[in-house]
């Protein structure tokens, strides 16, 4: 049996525009089927590298949207990421805020580590009650659960008082199956290669930070 790019470079240019009008047709149908919306919760874990990151492409397309937003920090706060310094140009769009104090093997301090958690949890709440903001980034909260500074079951119960229309985003490995299975999509990030590990080579500006 041919696979498919041997069936597909077999094809005519007519061929081929007939199938691409029959795959059109389908999508569009598809389309037209789902045309509800509402408020998404999603969880971005796995112990690949980008999980963040494609978080931030979300703020970034919300604030072209003329969107508020609020980006609360846990654990990554002592760092000042250059994204900090970015997106302090939405001043009256975005509000940034990061109150952590960098990894637990940096403080090496649980208590002040599960103080500085909560007092974030109880920031990003205040943000999750209002209406106004539309999408909200709990970044690296996977891992404040994982590590149990917050009880999972106070973030599950957070969350559900957000409005209708706002979605809420939650980056970090090791997200519960308590969360996985309250979100609405969910994102494996899944490590392949990474330089750190294979090659000795150090974190660096525009790449990690």
């Amino acid at each position: 049996m041919e696979n498919n790019t041997t069936t597909e470079s077999n094809l005519t240019a007519e061929q081929h525009r007939l199938k691409m009008q029959r795959r059109k047709e389908v999508q569009d149908q598809r389309v037209a089927e789902r045309n509800q919306t509402k408020g998404l919760i999603i969880v971005n874990t796995g112990n690949g590298k980008g999980k963040t990151t494609a978080a931030l492409g979300m703020v970034l397309r919300s604030l072209g949207h003329g969107y508020r937003v609020a980006i609360i920090q846990f654990i990554k706060g002592a760092w000042e990421p250059a994204e900090k310094a970015v997106f302090s140009k939405w001043p009256e769009q975005l509000e940034f805020h990061a109150l952590g104090e960098g990894f637990t093997w940096e403080t090496q301090d649980r208590d002040r580590d599960i103080e500085k958690t909560r007092e974030s949890w109880n920031l990003a709440l205040t943000f999750i009650r209002n209406s106004e903001f539309k999408l909200i980034l709990l970044d690296e909260i996977n891992i404040a659960i994982k590590m149990g500074y917050l009880p999972v079951e106070d973030v599950l119960a957070g969350i559900a008082e957000k409005a209708e229309d706002t979605h809420i985003i939650l980056t970090g490995r090791g997200a519960p199956q308590a969360l996985i299975e309250q979100a609405d999509l969910v994102t494996e990030m899944s490590l392949i290669k990474h330089p750190f590990r294979e090659q000795g080579i150090k974190a660096q500006p525009g790449i990690e930070f």
